[in-house]
């Protein structure tokens, strides 16, 4: 009982009071007080009008007053494309899809100048997309994408300046057409990858046959050459042979010639004509049947003196 009576007359109506008061201002506090993290910005309302914008860092907010109406991230934002069918110039219908990159430039723009700016991109996109595609065959929406990305950037960049983003690119992701268009372009390709094939193997029989021929030409030029130097080869070594026997047959005569006008050569010359004389008539004898003989055949000193004759002929003539 004790105890009770002090624990009420400490709890009087003042200190009841003063934490009442103290919780109110931790409270508020608590409320006004804002960090904001880096790369995003809030944007504050006083009494429902645009006020200012919270950057990263710490802030106090007036009590009762202002209020955090919009919170933006200022990091470059990934925005899925839905797939969406889109009829090509060659009535083909294609599904399409992609991603958009965008990023909060200010703040204030995207909070009051649309209502949801990604939603609002997005649609701009496909908007952008079902254009594009429908100006281009099937065939070529594979090969210009870099041209289909151009074209969305630009159109919902343009779009979305009031809306304070920046667009910065967009990617196709897939382009999916039917199932039938798919199994013709196989075949498309599959022929095409066959003709290659051909044309490959044909080229490559035909530069065979080249390789062939132009080597048989070089082989038969090189051997048409290998003969001409060989006959020059052999005129010039006929040549030579016959210069060579014309010099040892002129140096014969020559020597010949100093032996017959040497003391004891014109009898040394009838003896060798004599002897050759008879040589060859008992060689004519071995190998026929029939011998001419001279009449004079048995007077040799009359045949020796003939022969002598005409050898000292030149020397008279000489002298004259």
């Amino acid at each position: 009982m004790i105890y009770s009576s002090l624990l009420a007359e400490m709890i009087n109506p003042m200190s009841i009071v003063l934490i009442v008061i103290i919780a109110f201002v931790l409270i508020t506090l608590f409320k006004t007080a804002r960090v904001v993290p880096q790369k995003q910005a809030y944007i504050v309302e006083r009494l429902g009008k645009y006020s200012k914008t919270l950057e990263a860092g710490f802030h106090i907010l007036t009590p009762f007053l202002d209020k955090v109406a919009y919170r933006h991230t200022l990091k470059e934002q990934a925005v899925d494309v839905p797939p969406q069918q889109c009829i090509t110039k060659d009535n083909i219908a294609v599904e399409v899809d992609g991603i958009l990159y965008m990023q909060v430039i200010d703040p204030k723009k995207a909070s009051y100048g649309i209502n949801n700016y990604s939603f609002a991109s997005t649609q701009l996109a496909q908007t952008t997309m079902r254009s594009v595609i429908g100006k281009l065959e099937l065939d070529r929406t594979f090969e210009e994408r870099e041209t289909i990305n151009g074209a969305i950037v630009a159109a919902v960049d343009k779009a979305s300046d009031p809306w304070g983003v920046k667009v910065t690119r967009y990617e196709v992701k897939n382009i999916l057409p039917p199932q039938s268009i798919k199994d013709a372009m196989e075949k498309q390709m599959r022929a095409e990858r066959e003709k290659r094939a051909v044309i490959a193997e044909s080229e490559g029989d035909r530069q065979s046959q080249i390789n062939r021929a132009e080597g048989l030409r070089q082989g038969m030029i090189a051997e048409s050459e290998g003969e001409k130097q060989k006959r020059i080869n052999e005129a010039e070594g006929r040549a030579a042979e016959i210069e060579k026997v014309a010099v040892a047959t002129a140096l014969g005569v020559r020597e010949i010639a100093k032996a017959i006008n040497a003391e004891g050569g014109k009898d040394a010359v009838n003896l060798r004509i004599a002897e050759q004389y008879i040589g060859e008539f008992g060689k004519l004898a071995k190998e026929s049947n029939s011998i001419i003989i001279p009449t004079n055949l048995a007077d040799i000193a009359g045949v020796i003196k003939a022969a002598t004759s005409v050898i000292q002929q030149p020397e008279k003539s000489a002298k004259m």
